[in-house]
């Protein structure tokens, strides 16, 4: 099994965007306090319309307002050309994008086919090159889609390839909607790594059926060495039905101290940063282990 596993927090912007808004200062405040946490990587932006999603509006700003330590990546979502650009103005080192295992989806979420998805990345990626940012791809729908069901996993694999092979450095394999069990996510992820080097994949679960971490531990497994998370269990997806929720940062790292598996992160700073942003929210945590730990 992996000994060591970098996360990768997305609470700030896969989470908050399907929350109820919150002012700058309250995104501002969650960036700076999971900075403190020990975290390498967090997703701190999106730089989507604000018409399609308001909760990333004022990404720019965040920018200029964080404080961004050294060592830490704080990558943000760029789903076409001028997003990217508005990204690099901004100061972002890292972006992500992203494409759907399922066609469906793929229509539903940004009107255009897969394959038509893909290709508009061309561009961003020729670009990222140019000026030195690093490139991560995220794949949707890896192991159901609201709209088709099942998918096939060799799918998810020629989706995972085609990003990689454009120049994404990591492939985020995504459970939106949250129905995947351990042995079709170990399924999945075998077929995936046939076609791209499991050290440049990544899993990201929604806990909608309460699986993602038997997911993740599966995964584990098979060496998978990198976990998107969010704190407080915050977001899911807004263009799937009922996916609520992804997997708590803070009960990833309580499993991971339970197996000794390296990750760095303070379990108390990142369960009080939850508590915080919850409270601005105005809702309790997802996390059962900040529940376990505030209460």
């Amino acid at each position: 099994m992996t000994k060591q596993v970098k996360i990768v927090e997305v609470g700030p912007r896969d989470g908050l965007q399907n929350e109820v808004p919150v002012t700058l200062e309250h995104k501002v405040a969650l960036i700076n306090s999971l900075s403190k946490t020990g975290l390498s990587v967090i997703e701190s932006g999106s730089f989507v319309s604000p018409k399609w999603v308001p909760q990333m509006a004022g990404s720019a700003e965040i920018y200029a307002l964080i404080n961004q330590i050294n060592g830490i990546n704080y990558p943000a979502l760029t789903p076409n050309m001028q997003g990217y650009e508005l990204a690099k103005q901004a100061g972002v080192k890292e972006v992500a994008i992203f494409g759907a295992a399922s066609e469906s989806f793929s229509q539903k979420n940004i009107n255009c086919s897969i394959a038509e998805s893909l290709q508009r990345f061309e561009p961003i990626m020729q670009q990222a090159k140019l000026d030195g940012i690093k490139v991560r791809g995220y794949v949707s729908c890896v192991l159901g889609c609201p709209y088709e069901g099942d998918i096939d996993v060799s799918k998810v694999a020629e989706v995972a390839k085609t990003l990689y092979d454009m120049g994404c450095y990591e492939i985020s394999l995504g459970d939106t909607i949250g129905v995947g069990t351990p042995a079709k996510a170990q399924a999945m992820l075998a077929e995936v790594a046939k076609q791209v080097p499991i050290e440049h994949l990544a899993v990201h679960f929604h806990d909608t059926y309460g699986q993602a971490l038997a997911n993740i531990y599966a995964c584990l497994q098979l060496g998978v060495s990198v976990v998107d998370s969010a704190v407080a269990g915050l977001g899911g997806c807004p263009y799937a039905k009922g996916a609520s929720g992804n997997v708590a940062t803070e009960d990833v790292v309580y499993m991971l101290n339970g197996l000794n598996i390296e990750h760095g992160v303070d379990l108390t700073k990142l369960a009080q940063a939850g508590a915080n942003i919850c409270k601005a929210l105005g809702k309790t945590t997802n996390s059962k282990v900040a529940t376990a730990l505030l209460s």
